[in-house]
C-alpha cells in the first residue's frame, strides 16, 4: 500500500506543478521567469519535505501521521483554490516586479503543499522498512516509484487534464485524490476523513456551479492545450460600444469585437493592420502569424475580395474559442494552421504579399524564437519583391521598458532594407509602454508616406520620425534575452 500511496503522491506534485503554471498565467504571464519560479519554489519546498518528513520519522513514525500529513497537504491544496485570485492580484501590483512577484506568488500559493508532499516518501521509507541490510532495496524501490508516479502526473496534466478541466477543478481534483489517499494510509479517523473529502466534493461542485453561472454572464474561463483563456463582455472605454474581448495573460486584451459588427476592428492596434495594403496595394496573398480573435483575418476577408489569408494559430483551443464566441466563419479563402508558426516558416514555400506578426501580444511572454533574425530571415524569404511585413509589439520606445522593441528593430534592420516605427497612441510619453507597429519593407524603393484616404492619412501621421537608439544586439536563436529585456531585469 505504501507503494500506491508515493505513487499518488508524486503524480499530485507534478499535476500541482503543471496546473500551477496556468493559475499564474492571468496575473504574471508564462515567461521563463514565471516558469523558474515555479520549478525552482517547488523543488525547494520539496527538498524541506524530505528534512522534515526524515526527521519526523525518525521519531515515532505511524501510519496515522503519514495519513494526517497526506490529509493537510489535501487542505493546502484546496486553499489554493480558494486564495489564488487574491493572492496573486495583490502580488501582481505591489512586488514590484515579475521576478518577485513570481517567487512571491509560488511560495504563498504552492510552498506549504509542496512541502508536505515531500515528506511523505522518507516518511514511507521508515515505515516500509524492516531491516537494515534492506534499506538500500527499500528506499531505491520507493523512490522510483514515487518518480514513474511523477512522470505519469506530468504527462497527466499536459495531455489530458489541462485540456480538458479547468484549472480550479483539477486543483480541487487533487485534494479529493488526497483525501481519498490518506485512507490508504491509515482506515482510522474516519469522520475527519469523511468531513474532509465530503468538503473536497462540495467545492468540486461549487466550482461547477460557478463556472456555469458565470458563462450565463457571458464570462469564460477557458483551459486549453496552450493557454488559460478569459472571455468576458465589457465596454470599449474609446467607442463606447459593447464588445467581447479574450485575455490570455496580464497587462493587456489580446483580441476583441464588438458586439453590433463582428467584422469591425474594436482594438486600436489591429486598426494599424490596413497599412498593409497602402504599403503593398496588390495584395492579395496574405500570411498571419498568431490568431487569436481572428480580428484582421475576418476584416480582410469582407473589405478585400481578392485576398487569400494563412493565418497560422499554435493552439486549436484558441480558433474554437474564436468560432464559439468571436463569430469567426469558415471561408474557402481563409486557411489555418495549427502549429508553431516558426514550424510554418521553416516549412513554408511560395511567396506572400503581406505577412502580419501578431505573437508578441503579451507584455511578459514573447515566444523568443520567433524574435531571431533567422526568424526574420525566414519573413523576408517568404515575400514577394513588394512585400511587406507588420510586427506588432508591446513595448515602449525608449528607456529600459523599450529594450525589447530596440533588439527586435535591430533584428529587422539587419535583414529589411526600410523599418519603420508606427506607435499606436502617438501622444503616448516614448518612455511609456504601449502597442507599437513595425513595418518592414523588402523593397528599397521610397515608400508612399502619405494617402488622399483620410482613415490611412490619420495612420501614417503616427509615424515615429525620432531616433531610436542603437545600443543593442541584434536577437538569435544562440541569444535572445527577450524575458530579461521585457522585464526590465538589469
Amino acid at each position: 500500500m505504501l507503494e500506491l500511496i508515493v505513487f499518488v503522491c508524486g503524480a499530485v506534485v507534478m499535476v500541482l506543478e503543471m496546473t500551477g503554471s496556468r493559475i499564474l498565467a492571468p496575473f504574471l504571464g508564462t515567461s521563463i521567469v514565471v516558469w523558474t519560479s515555479l520549478i525552482g519554489v517547488i523543488l525547494g519546498s520539496l527538498s524541506a519535505g524530505y528534512w522534515w518528513g526524515g526527521r519526523l520519522a525518525d521519531r515515532n513514525p505511524s501510519h496515522r501521521t503519514l495519513a494526517g500529513i497526506i490529509l493537510v497537504a489535501g487542505f493546502c491544496i484546496a486553499g489554493i483554490a480558494l486564495s489564488k485570485s487574491f493572492v496573486l492580484d495583490f502580488v501582481q501590483y505591489r512586488a514590484g516586479s515579475v521576478h518577485l512577484a513570481a517567487v512571491l506568488g509560488t511560495v504563498v500559493l504552492f510552498a506549504p503543499s509542496s512541502v508536505l508532499l515531500g515528506m511523505v516518501s522518507p516518511y514511507a521509507v521508515r515505515l516500509k522498512m524492516r531491516a537494515l541490510e534492506e534499506s538500500g532495496r527499500t528506499v531505491g524501490n520507493l523512490y522510483a516509484i514515487s518518480t514513474v508516479g511523477s512522470i505519469v502526473g506530468t504527462f497527466l496534466a499536459g495531455f489530458f487534464l489541462i485540456g480538458f478541466f479547468g484549472s480550479t477543478n483539477i486543483i480541487i481534483i487533487l485534494s479529493v485524490v488526497l483525501a481519498i489517499t490518506s485512507f490508504l494510509a491509515y482506515a482510522g479517523d474516519r469522520m475527519v476523513k469523511i468531513s474532509a473529502l465530503s468538503l473536497f466534493v462540495l467545492l468540486l461542485l461549487g466550482s461547477q456551479s460557478y463556472s456555469g453561472y458565470l458563462a450565463g454572464l457571458d464570462f469564460h474561463d477557458i483551459d486549453t492545450q496552450y493557454n488559460r483563456i478569459l472571455v468576458y463582455n465589457t465596454i470599449s472605454m474609446r467607442t463606447g460600444k459593447p464588445m467581447r474581448v479574450m485575455v490570455t495573460g496580464p497587462e493587456g486584451t489580446q483580441s476583441g469585437m464588438f458586439l453590433d459588427d463582428h467584422t469591425e476592428l474594436a482594438l486600436r492596434y489591429t486598426q494599424f493592420y490596413p497599412l498593409a495594403a497602402h504599403f503593398n496595394p496588390r495584395m492579395s496573398k496574405v500570411l498571419m502569424l498568431g490568431g487569436g480573435g481572428y480580428s484582421f483575418p475576418k476584416y480582410a476577408l469582407r473589405f478585400y475580395p481578392r485576398i487569400e489569408m494563412d493565418v497560422v494559430e499554435l493552439d486549436p483551443g484558441v480558433t474554437a474559442v474564436a468560432r464559439r464566441l468571436f463569430a469567426l466563419r469558415d471561408d474557402p479563402r481563409l486557411r489555418i494552421h495549427h502549429e508553431d508558426a516558426r514550424i510554418f516558416l521553416n516549412r513554408a514555400s511560395g511567396s506572400y504579399d503581406v505577412i502580419l506578426c501578431d505573437t508578441f501580444n503579451s507584455h511578459y511572454s514573447i515566444p523568443f524564437h520567433l524574435s531571431t533574425v533567422e526568424t526574420v530571415r525566414r519573413l523576408f524569404d517568404l515575400l514577394a519583391d513588394d512585400g511587406v511585413v507588420l510586427v506588432n509589439t508591446l513595448s515602449a520606445i525608449e528607456g529600459d521598458r523599450g529594450r525589447f522593441l530596440r533588439a527586435e528593430v535591430a533584428t529587422i534592420k539587419a535583414v529589411f532594407p526600410q523599418v519603420f516605427l508606427f506607435p499606436v497612441d502617438s501622444s503616448t510619453p516614448p518612455e511609456r509602454w504601449q502597442n507599437v507597429m513595425i513595418v518592414a519593407l523588402k523593397s528599397p524603393g521610397a515608400p508612399r508616406l502619405t494617402s488622399a484616404d483620410p482613415a490611412i492619412a490619420e495612420l501614417l501621421r503616427h509615424r515615429w520620425i525620432g531616433p531610436v537608439k542603437e545600443d543593442l544586439p541584434i536577437l538569435t536563436d544562440d541569444y535572445a534575452p527577450v524575458d530579461r529585456y521585457v522585464t526590465s531585469f538589469p
